[in-house]
Order: C-alpha cells, then sequence, then structure tokens
C-alpha cells in the first residue's frame, strides 16, 4: 500500500503549535518515504466551525513551509474533503453497518441517560451505557422510527480485547468491556468523531494514523468500527503530549502559542518548524539541532519519536530564530521589518529610500533580535532621543562620571559644528580629532560618544548607527530621525542644564 497520511484540523479556533507539530510530522513522513499529504477539514462541530479559521489554518500552513497534494483546496481522489460535504457518506455506511447486525438503532433519551450517568458518579462507579436498546427486535424498531422516536445509531461492541501496535508506544491492548456501545450517529444525523474520523481515513485509504497522544483513548473504538466495516487497520502512531515550562499541559495560560501568534511575533517560519520537528523527536548523535529543510526530511524517522511529554519553551524556539535570522537573505530581513515598523506607524511609504535605510537599521540591530517585531522595542533612541531623560540615565550618568567625558562631548560638538562636514563619510576622522584635543582613548572616549549620540550606555557599533541617523533624517518619516549634531547638540545643552559640564 503507498503511504498516504493526513492532517486533520477543526476549523473552530486558530492552529496552536501542538496541532502545528502533528502536521509538521505528518508532512516529515510523507517527505520521508515518498507519501501523499492530505489535508481534511474536520468540521462537524457546526456550532463552533468557522471558515475564516479553515483560511486562517491553511495559510499558516503554508507560511510554515508545508504542502499537501489532496485537500479542500486542491481536489483529490477521494473527495470531498469537508466533513460537512460527506454527511451521505457517513449514512450509507450506517445504514450497511444496521443492515449486517454491527450497529443498532438506539432510542434511550439523553435525559434518561444524563441521569444514569449522574447517579453513577454519585455511587462512585464509572458508568457505560447499558445496552438497553441492543436487543430490540426489528417490529419494535420499525414502529419506533415509524411513530417518529428519536435515535441514534450506536455501534454493537464486541467482547473480548482490542489489539493494535503503535509506532511510539508498542502494542496496546484494551478491554472491549469498559468501553460501551458508543454512538457512531446523533439523533441530528451528524456522525460522532470516532465514527466519521474512521469512514474518513478508511475511504481515503490512509495508510498511516500520526497524531497527538490525547486520540489514543479514542483508539480502540475506532479499531473496533474498523472491524465492522471491514476494513484493514491503518498503522498508528501516537505523539506525545506538549507541556509548558511548568510541565502541565500547554495552554493559554502559557501565553499565545498560535502559528499565527509567532508569525505576528517575526518568527521565521523556518525556525519554527525546525523547533517544532524537535519536540518529541532526535536527530542522530553526530547531528546538530540546527538542521536545514532537507536535513529534517532525510534524518526523520518516527522510530526516534518519544513517549515522553515535548516541553515547549519559547526561549529556545527564540535561539533558533536569532540563528535563522542572521542566516536569511538582508532583502527579506527588511521586507519584514519594514511591515512592523508601518504597523507601529513608525514607516508610511517604504521607497527605494526607505528600504535601504531600513537595511542600515537591520544590520545594527539584528544581532540584539530574538524576533522581528522588537526592532523598534531595541532601537528607541532612532525615534525617541530625549537628552534630558538621557542624563538621569544612571548608566549615562557612570559614563558622564568618567574622567575627560565632558571634554569629549565638547569636542565632539565642535567637530561636528562644521556645516560643511560630512558626518557619515568623516566620521573616523572626527573620532580621531576628539581623540587628539580630548587626550582621552578606549572606553574613555567611545563610552561618552555614544551616551551623546544615543543618549544610551550600549548598542550596536557606532560605525553602523552614525549612517541610520545622518541617512534617516533626511528621509520624511512620521517620526523625525535627528541627525548627529543635532543629538549632540541637545545632549550638551542637557548636561549643561543638570550642572554636568565644568564651569571656568
Amino acid at each position: 500500500m503507498p503511504n498516504r497520511l493526513r492532517f486533520a484540523p477543526s476549523p473552530t479556533g486558530e492552529l496552536h503549535v501542538g496541532n502545528a507539530r502533528t502536521a509538521v510530522f505528518n508532512w516529515l513522513f510523507a517527505k520521508k518515504y515518498g507519501g501523499t499529504l492530505v489535508l481534511r477539514i474536520e468540521d462537524t462541530d457546526q456550532a463552533r466551525s468557522d471558515s475564516r479559521f479553515e483560511d486562517l489554518i491553511c495559510r499558516n500552513l503554508k507560511w510554515l513551509g508545508l504542502d499537501w497534494q489532496e485537500g479542500p483546496d486542491c481536489g483529490g481522489p477521494f473527495g470531498p474533503y469537508r466533513q460537512s460535504s460527506r454527511t451521505a457518506i457517513y449514512a450509507r455506511h450506517a445504514l450497511s453497518l444496521l443492515e449486517k447486525g454491527a450497529a443498532y438503532r438506539c432510542f434511550c433519551s439523553e435525559e434518561e441517560l444524563g441521569r444514569q450517568a449522574r447517579e453513577a458518579r454519585q455511587a462512585g462507579v464509572t458508568w457505560k451505557y447499558p445496552g438497553t436498546c441492543r436487543n430490540l427486535s426489528a417490529s419494535v424498531v420499525a414502529q419506533r422510527l415509524q411513530d417518529s422516536h428519536p435515535s441514534v445509531i450506536r455501534l454493537r461492541v464486541r467482547s473480548g480485547k482490542v489489539v493494535f501496535q503503535d509506532l511510539v508506544h508498542g502494542e496496546m491492548k484494551f478491554d472491549s468491556a469498559v468501553l460501551g456501545d458508543p454512538i457512531l450517529v446523533r439523533s441530528n444525523g451528524m456522525p460522532t468523531y470516532n465514527y466519521a474520523v474512521v469512514v474518513d481515513d478508511g475511504s481515503m485509504k490512509i495508510s498511516h494514523v500520526v497524531r497527538g497522544d490525547d486520540h489514543l483513548s479514542n483508539t480502540p473504538r475506532q479499531v473496533l468500527i474498523y472491524e465492522a466495516l471491514g476494513w484493514p487497520l491503518p498503522v498508528f502512531a501516537h505523539l506525545s503530549t506538549i507541556l509548558g515550562p511548568d510541565r502541565t499541559r500547554l495552554s493559554k495560560r502559557h501565553g499565545a502559542t498560535s502559528l499565527q501568534h509567532f508569525l505576528d511575533l517575526g518568527i521565521l517560519p523556518e525556525a519554527l518548524l525546525n523547533y517544532l520537528t524537535l519536540l518529541g523527536w532526535a536527530p542522530g548523535e553526530d547531528q546538530d539541532e540546527i538542521l536545514s529543510l532537507e536535513e529534517l526530511v532525510a534524518s526523520f524517522g518516527i522510530e526516534r519519536v518519544s513517549k515522553s511529554a515535548a516541553v515547549f519553551d519559547v526561549h529556545k524556539l527564540y535561539f533558533f530564530n536569532r540563528h535563522y535570522l542572521k542566516e536569511c537573505e538582508p532583502s527579506r530581513a527588511v521586507e519584514w521589518a519594514s511591515a512592523y515598523l508601518r504597523r507601529e506607524g513608525l514607516l508610511e511609504e517604504v521607497n527605494s529610500a526607505v528600504r535601504q535605510w531600513v537595511g542600515l537599521v537591520v544590520e545594527a540591530f539584528l544581532p540584539g533580535l530574538d524576533h522581528l517585531s522588537q526592532i523598534s522595542q531595541k532601537a528607541p533612541q532612532l525615534w525617541s532621543f530625549e537628552a534630558e531623560k538621557a542624563v538621569r540615565d544612571e548608566g549615562v550618568r557612570q559614563v558622564l562620571s568618567l574622567p575627560g567625558a565632558a571634554r569629549v562631548v565638547d569636542e565632539l560638538r565642535n567637530q561636528l559644528s562644521h556645516e560643511e562636514c560630512d558626518v557619515v563619510r568623516e566620521w573616523s576622522s572626527i573620532v580621531r580629532s576628539v581623540k587628539a584635543a580630548s587626550g582621552q582613548k578606549g572606553r574613555k572616549l567611545f563610552h561618552p560618544i555614544r551616551v551623546a549620540l544615543t543618549g544610551k550606555d550600549s548598542g550596536p557599533e557606532l560605525d553602523k548607527l552614525v549612517p541610520i541617523f545622518e541617512g534617516g533624517s533626511q528621509l520624511e518619516l512620521p517620526h523625525r530621525i535627528k541627525d548627529c549634531r543635532a543629538r549632540v547638540d541637545e545632549f550638551y545643552s542637557a548636561m549643561l542644564s543638570q550642572g554636568l559640564i565644568p564651569t571656568v
């Protein structure tokens, strides 16, 4: 049988990293072993399903770098690929199960079953459907249907053990006596999850079902449905749960964990794909954790998937992202950074001159970023240079307390005061002149220059910042960028007002 895998999200919300990891493992398996990946939308929850979430899920998967060969957007030989469009298929197979006695109609009311379940809980015992309608005669069933009694269709569970092989957990055994007779089709004609997923996987010829281990308890019921339909079992592989840093199940209380969140944050898709692959899977002993797409596909194998739960560590993700940011094409980083700066109202039209300037900003600040949306947070001195506030900063005060610091700032101001001075081209010469006039060198020279230009006691190299200040001041930006001369003049005035310039 050719390898056929599926990823089957429900369009009831944004796609979170747990489901995304499942999609990645299915995709890697299909790529590694030459299989087909099917995208199926499980939208039988009509009250919560929304087409906009389906669109978002598809966009997010494509952003992550995943593709599929069959699905609602591209068709295929086993469609339709939305469960809401497959109700006639479910009804046909349910009728077949009824006809051969593998299923039966149940007329028990929800109120009565609810009362039984409550009484069982109060008695401290586990409740299961007692089989009240299991042996109704054909004539009784026909009469109740004729009288319009609402009914569900239940599977007639056989006695004995339910056994299946799992690629991650090994042989799994369950006693069918504890399962009860599960509902296949509700009274409104809609299929239950366990029934629909078996009909879909079986009729779509899915060979491998790779999913989260939260579905492990569903699998024995699904195995029984496969048996009743007379279909061969797929190969199962249940992936470990993803936990938060506190080792509880990853959820909203751990912060936003949707793919859209990480896209908005400025995480590169290749960084997230690489990191997700390592949640519950380990590369070979001779391999690094940073793996290219080709290396991930070549290395992947279910045999190295761990049973143990994986911990999602956002700081580890940031480590991966920093690596990929440094490796990515500069034009790509500029495009992303421009988008974030526009979103925050710091850029408007992005023409060639603005794009070139953003390139300078990215080059200077990229090494200090965890993700691209930090670009304005890490470079506040570009848009907000407040000298009066800066000179009161403790770190800046320590720099200005260095011997000769005020003289350095004064000489820098003098050197920049020449209107014919081309600051960018002559920056090295300017610094040498300040050094000669002030008699300072090393940190006693460069730290006072830094605080006078940026209002910060640390940051990117000054050689990279000066072109940003000078170039930005010449652009028509929503927030004016002050050039070097304006910055130093303002800082010098703030030093005067704070009594930090010695008087003769």
